[in-house]
């Protein structure tokens, strides 16, 4: 069997490659052959069938010399004695590239299985980046084993179904091999569903007689139409795969007999303006259904798919999907990024496709290099291979692809990471609109940004592309390590007067030391220790005072200094919400491990659990800070009309804004609950004076818990 296979695959490569290219192919199917030569396949057939078979599925494709031998030899390396540099020796180091970038990394060690997973496809993708050719032999690879998946047991094939479907189905899909997206979809549906696949097949083959004589009367009447109108036209009908038709059900909660009841036809034109002909002429012949007409050749999806949709009312009333495509899209269609092999004209248009797929790896690459964990990489992968996009115009008419459920942020970052990092507020068509505004197709999108903003950490509840969400969580790691460092140098300078030194005055040598002793990289990473709560001041403060192993710089004791709070410290110091420390309040503060310093005041419930010598440290407040707090209110007011109104006039007179207000009712009195936002104690105190004034006002408590 596998002997007839490889005379297949020599008269197929012969179609398109030159005499010498298809003699170097014959020598890898002999390399092949020896190689694995003794092994077998689940299904007991020989092992090398199944590299042949995979050469064969991208013959069609007319992949190049290397691209085949690299199909032939891509389990090799792995399953094999054989090393890459034998491979490398013998066919080149293009071939060596490739099947390394085919090969898993089985003999690393990985906590969980996602791990390894995930550094799999991280190897794939960084190979995809590099060449393209290594995802075709990848999804030919797949195919394959799809095809002959029976064979395995009912769990292994279940979740090479659930991954193929999760992972592999929608990268063919975004690289616009539609014919093997369309082949995956149907294999993983008839292992993970295999009754329905069964049952669905069945009503599929009984549907398609009972339903000639309807299309061919379509096809009929369409064609006659589009000579009359002198328009020179292929119309094929089309046949939904059974995935498609199993999906529609289940999304829109159809029969089977109404996913049946709409026939999809495809009609070839010359060029771009017999597509918009042939829609007019479709649309004179039967009615359009109102909101169902999509324009892909104007703004193509970012696979480099281009075509119009439409759906008609047809005879009887039968709706009629119609796609109206040129010729050089149908064969984009079909084979998309392939296409530069497959095809050698309308270079520019591929070439596009190439540089859209190369920025969606380089994407990929970034979100993972980013993401916190395999899993977290993983959904990201999910989500950028399943868009169902929208798209959107930039100020100056840029089309940008996104998907569905992206915001305003998203936007931005699609733009630029500088765009993104700094935006403050957006426009959608021309209004003012929150952040997280989700965006629609056709939103023109304009994002307002400032020079010191930065982003907000809440941003990740609401972004979905995975470049959002990395670049996100990058500037957020830096903002972060950066206040963190800051506020440990403070701490190590408050430790150090404590030995009568000053943090200027520490020799280089000595710094050196500590960080070979610490297995820190540099002074900035000490510091972020110490800031973040690692590493306590004092113990690194007693380790820079010795000059040599042994020897102080200088050891007299000097009163401790305190910790001068200036209110922009960002990240890196936090204030209570047990408490809600303002400017004034006596405070203190204690370092909390990876949180950096946490302010509460003296009079903390929290403080009666104990203190711990080291870990609590004197603060006070810098007399300049201008930033606002946030500070909790309790009313207690008669109940009567426009006594709310009354208290927000007095709050408001007060200079300051309610941020959260909430009430519970007591009979004649309502206890009313006040999130304010105030400069300090004075502040408060003026504010809590004008509420005073008002008769309603029975009575008015600093409360120390949030009540948002």
């Amino acid at each position: 069997m596998s002997q007839a296979d490889a005379d297949a695959l020599l008269q197929e490569v012969s179609a398109y490659l030159k005499a010498e290219d298809v003699a170097q192919v014959q020598a890898a199917l002999d390399f092949s052959h020896a190689a694995h030569a003794g092994q077998l396949r689940e299904s007991g057939a020989p092992y090398v069938t199944h590299p042949i078979a995979v050469a064969r599925i991208l013959t069609p494709l007319h992949l190049d010399t290397h691209a085949i031998i690299a199909a032939l030899l891509h389990d090799v390396a792995e399953d094999t004695c054989v090393t890459l540099d034998e491979i490398s020796t013998q066919f080149g180091k293009q071939v060596a590239d490739l099947v390394d970038g085919l090969s898993k990394i089985d003999k690393l060690q990985f906590e969980t299985k996602e791990d390894a997973q995930a550094e799999n496809f991280r190897k794939m993708l960084m190979a995809m980046a590099r060449d393209v050719r290594v995802i075709l032999i990848k999804l030919a690879d797949r195919l394959h084993n799809m095809r002959t998946l029976g064979a395995v047991s009912k769990e292994k094939s279940s979740r090479i179904a659930h991954e193929t479907l999760d992972i592999y189905a929608p990268i063919a899909n975004r690289l616009g091999l539609n014919t093997i997206f369309q082949e995956l979809q149907d294999l993983c549906f008839k292992y993970l569903h295999p009754n329905r696949y069964e049952v669905l097949a069945k009503a599929l083959k009984v549907a398609r007689g009972n339903r000639r004589e309807v299309v061919t009367k379509i096809l009929e009447s369409i064609s006659k139409r589009l000579e009359e109108n002198l328009l020179h036209a292929e119309v094929k009908g089309r046949e939904k795969h059974l995935f498609g038709i199993y999906e529609k059900m289940q999304t829109k909660s159809l029969a089977f007999s109404q996913v049946l009841d709409i026939y999809g036809f495809r009609i070839l034109v010359d060029d771009v303006p017999s597509c918009y002909l042939a829609l007019g002429v479709l649309h004179g012949l039967y009615k359009p259904f109102p909101g169902k007409f999509k324009d892909y050749i104007a703004i193509q999806k970012a696979n480099g798919y281009q075509s119009l949709h439409t759906t008609l009312f047809g005879p009887f009333g039968t709706p009629i999907e119609v796609q109206i495509r040129t010729h050089e899209m149908n064969k984009l269609a079909e084979s998309g990024v392939a296409s530069h092999w497959l095809y050698k004209t309308s270079e520019s248009q591929i070439n596009e496709l190439h540089q859209k797929t190369h920025q969606w790896l380089q994407s990929l690459l970034e979100s993972l290099a980013q993401s916190g964990d395999s899993v977290e990489f993983l959904e990201h992968l999910k989500v950028d291979l399943f868009p169902d996009e929208v798209y959107v115009f930039s100020p100056k008419g840029k089309i940008f692809a996104l998907p569905r459920g992206a915001t305003a942020v998203d936007f931005a970052y699609s733009v630029h990471t500088d765009i993104g990092n700094r935006c403050v507020a957006s426009k959608v068509n021309t209004e003012l609109v929150p952040l997280r505004t989700e965006l629609r197709n056709g939103d023109r999108v304009e994002i307002i940004t400032a020079p010191n903003a930065h982003p907000n950490s809440a941003w990740l509840n609401y972004v979905v592309t995975s470049k959002a969400r990395g670049e996100i969580r990058h500037a957020l790691k830096t903002m972060h390590l950066d206040e963190s460092s800051k506020l440990g140098e403070r701490l190590l300078a408050q430790a150090l007067t404590t030995l009568n030194l000053k943090l200027a005055e520490i020799p280089e040598v000595c710094w050196e030391r500590v960080l070979r002793e610490t297995g820190t990289k540099s002074r900035q990473e000490l510091c972020a220790d110490i800031g973040l709560g690692r590493r306590l001041n004092m113990v690194i403060a007693h380790q820079l005072s010795k000059q040599n192993e042994g020897e102080p710089v200088n050891s007299a004791p000097h009163e401790s200094g305190v910790i001068t709070l200036l209110g922009n410290e960002g990240m890196a110091i936090k204030y209570a919400k047990c408490c809600r420390p303002i400017p004034g309040d006596p405070v203190i503060a204690v370092i909390k491990s990876g949180q950096g310093l946490v302010v509460h005041t003296h009079d903390c419930p929290s403080l009666r659990k104990g203190r711990s010598g080291n870990e609590w440290l004197d603060v006070v407040w810098d007399k300049s800070i201008t930033r606002l707090f946030d500070v909790s209110l309790k009313l207690i007011v008669a109940n009567q009309r426009g006594v709310l109104a009354k208290i927000a006039s007095a709050i408001a007179e007060a200079n300051s804004n309610i941020e959260n207000v909430n009430f519970e009712n007591e009979g004649e009195y309502t206890a009313t609950y006040f999130t304010l936002q105030v400069n300090n104690r004075a502040h408060l105190a003026n504010i809590m004076r004008n509420l005073r004034r008002i008769p309603e006002v029975v009575r008015i408590i600093r409360t120390k818990v949030s009540n948002t």
